[in-house]
């Protein structure tokens, strides 16, 4: 068994969308067997397992509006849950268990009380006075330090399964209320997908997708990530965007409605400057995305970095094959939404993608 290099996805038009990077590689060590292909949701009724994708998000905005009292910062945020993610499988033990136990296939990832993951079990079992155990089995696919929030992703997954797997007897709005007790960014995933969160990121407003689900994204990423705290500890309040917040979202949905496509003056991140400052070559890759992607009419940072985020396009600029960009992580991305009652899917764009290109080869 030979390691993977580059794990690829097929674009629609016949060529090769490629994840890669030191981020997409699969521990030969690891317990964990990652398929290429996504895990899909399993019923859950009456099995004491199943298999659940894990997304990750995009801030298609990002307002920091004051460093609050006690060190924390409120934010005024545009949300969108995104088709890039881990595939998680949940193992309810036998009711003697009295310890959770977390294997995943990136082994720098710690196992133990300091992730999210076990952080979640923790906390769903303290306000329901429930007893069980899990054997968790994660397989990373999202980039850490990326902005991307995977690790909350991995959380909120983890919430919404245990919670499934033990009979339901806490709503969604309960996991969300519990889940900012661990996370900013957890909340935003029991959301339907699309959410304007203000506060930390906990209080969560479900708004209509601005962007039609079909939207090419690029996600481009550095191997180097952006530790959220350096990065709040470096921001320059005078130097933030003076946009309303409100004033965005509105006009991001009315040109979205209109079929417009999505502008580069709303896609506003006040955590840029921080970031650029502490990773000058961040804002390089913007520039160059700007200047050199294809149909791309936004570039912006998500999050608190590292990841770009170019919209309208998903097809890799050319530069990004020059052998000092061999180590970016480079990846095609879709938003996506979710049904009430019901957790995140894989866009199944990747698969149609694949499919057609097959067929178009057989011709």
């Amino acid at each position: 068994m030979q390691m993977q290099q580059q794990l690829g996805r097929t674009h629609p038009h016949g060529g090769q969308q490629v994840l890669r990077g030191h981020q997409a590689h699969l521990s030969l060590n690891s317990h964990v067997s990652c398929r290429s292909g996504r895990l899909r949701t399993a019923a859950v009724a009456g099995n004491q397992s199943f298999r659940v994708f894990s997304p990750s998000k995009i801030n298609l905005f990002l307002r920091i509006m004051r460093r609050r009292e006690d060190g924390f910062h409120d934010l005024a945020s545009l949300f969108h849950v995104i088709d890039l993610g881990d595939d998680m499988a949940f193992e309810l033990l036998p009711e003697t268990a009295s310890k959770d136990v977390l294997v995943c296939s990136d082994p720098s990832i710690p196992s133990d009380e300091r992730n999210l993951v076990i952080k979640a079990l923790n906390l769903y079992r303290r306000k329901t006075g429930s007893s069980r155990h899990l054997r968790v089995n994660l397989c990373k696919i999202v980039p850490h330090g990326a902005g991307l929030g995977g690790g909350s992703g991995n959380a909120a997954t983890t919430l919404w399964a245990v919670n499934q797997l033990v009979g339901g007897p806490a709503t969604d709005l309960e996991l969300l209320q519990w889940s900012g007790e661990i996370g900013s960014d957890i909340s935003v995933f029991f959301s339907l997908g699309a959410a304007y969160c203000t506060g930390r990121g906990e209080v969560v407003e479900d708004v209509a997708s601005p962007l039609p689900l079909t939207t090419p994204l690029l996600l481009v990423k550095p191997p180097v990530g952006l530790s959220t705290p350096m990065i709040f500890k470096s921001l320059d309040l005078g130097r933030r965007s003076t946009a309303d917040p409100r004033a965005l979202l509105n006009s991001m949905t009315q040109a979205g409605a209109q079929g417009q496509a999505l502008s580069q003056e709303l896609c506003v991140n006040d955590l840029e400057q921080p970031a650029f400052d502490n990773l000058p070559e961040l804002a390089q890759l913007k520039a160059r995305l700007q200047g050199e992607g294809k149909g791309l009419s936004a570039v912006f940072m998500t999050g608190s970095g590292s990841t770009i985020v170019g919209v309208g396009s998903d097809v890799p600029p050319a530069f990004l094959a020059e052998a000092q960009h061999q180590d970016l992580f480079v990846s095609p991305a879709r938003l996506i939404t979710r049904e009430p009652g019901t957790w995140y899917k894989p866009s199944g764009f990747w698969a149609s993608a694949a499919k057609t290109a097959t067929m178009a080869s057989m011709k």
